[in-house]
């Protein structure tokens, strides 16, 4: 009896909660992507559909068309790139710089960067455009990649130290001894060791930028325009184009899927590093 009654217990206890759980989370993407391949004509004229009756790429294909979606994934894709580059090599020196060495105010510089991820974001949108205005660099790439950098950077470089923190310093020490400098111990040995963090929190800041919106919305316009924004567009006052939204919900949220899968792990272990270090 108790052999039989355990894994019943632990179906039900288990097994079917987080089922539902997956399930509940997973429906809106399964929904976006079923109504992606419904035809825009079907979509006014027929009653709910859990499968197309008629499964067409024509919205992919008018996506792309109508509203040059493709210049929209090239403007994302410069923003992102440009600031994973930007802010992993702000973060690793300052984080390596955190964890190696002592100096006065380290621990209130660390708290700092912890601080500030506790307000929203939207304080710094104001001071930001103006900047942005006086120095003539609205409806740029820069300008997104700077403001990007503003909210990514802390995290990261707290995220990073973490990481640091849970290589042992006696491999510096060892690099010193061999006659390595204080930069070469950092970029041949111990950056190479911490690579899975960085690549870790390189994709973290792409995945950030990919998905920003009320940055891209305020300091861009015509010249420059994200995915988000461009998504946000096809939302009228009067009228929404299904078809392309969800066609373009799709192939945005692709990059950021195969790279969470690739992260997740590492991306946990980096935050918790640091607390599990003696």
């Amino acid at each position: 009896m108790r052999r039989t009654e355990r894994p019943l217990f632990r179906l039900a206890t288990l097994h079917l909660p987080v089922l539902l759980i997956v399930g509940f989370a997973l429906a809106p993407y399964i929904w976006i992507f079923i109504t992606s391949l419904i035809p825009e004509k079907e979509l006014f004229t027929m009653g709910v559909q859990y499968l197309p009756a008629h499964p067409s790429l024509d919205n992919y294909l008018r996506l792309f068309s109508k509203i040059s979606f493709a210049a929209n994934i090239t403007d994302s894709l410069i923003v992102a790139v440009a600031t994973m580059i930007l802010g992993l090599g702000v973060s690793v020196t300052a984080s390596y710089s955190f964890s190696r060495f002592k100096f006065r105010g380290r621990n209130y510089l660390l708290i700092q960067f912890l601080v500030i991820n506790m307000f929203p974001i939207v304080l710094l949108l104001i001071p930001l455009f103006v900047i942005m205005r006086t120095l003539h660099l609205l409806d740029t790439h820069f300008a997104l990649i700077i403001a990007y950098a503003t909210f990514t950077i802390p995290f990261s470089t707290w995220m990073m130290t973490s990481f640091f923190n849970a290589i042992p310093k006696e491999l510096d020490e060892s690099a010193l001894v061999d006659g390595c400098t204080r930069l070469g111990a950092m970029t041949r040995v111990i950056i190479p060791i911490a690579m899975p963090g960085i690549s870790a929190t390189g994709i973290y800041i792409f995945i950030t930028a990919w998905n920003e919106f009320l940055y891209a919305a305020i300091l861009s316009g015509t010249r420059v325009r994200t995915i988000p924004v461009a998504l946000q567009n096809l939302i009228g006052e009067y009228n929404i184009a299904w078809g392309l939204l969800t066609s373009g919900g799709v192939i945005s949220a692709i990059p950021v899927i195969v790279l969470f899968f690739f992260i997740q792990k590492r991306l946990i272990s980096g935050m918790t590093a640091g607390a599990v270090k003696a």
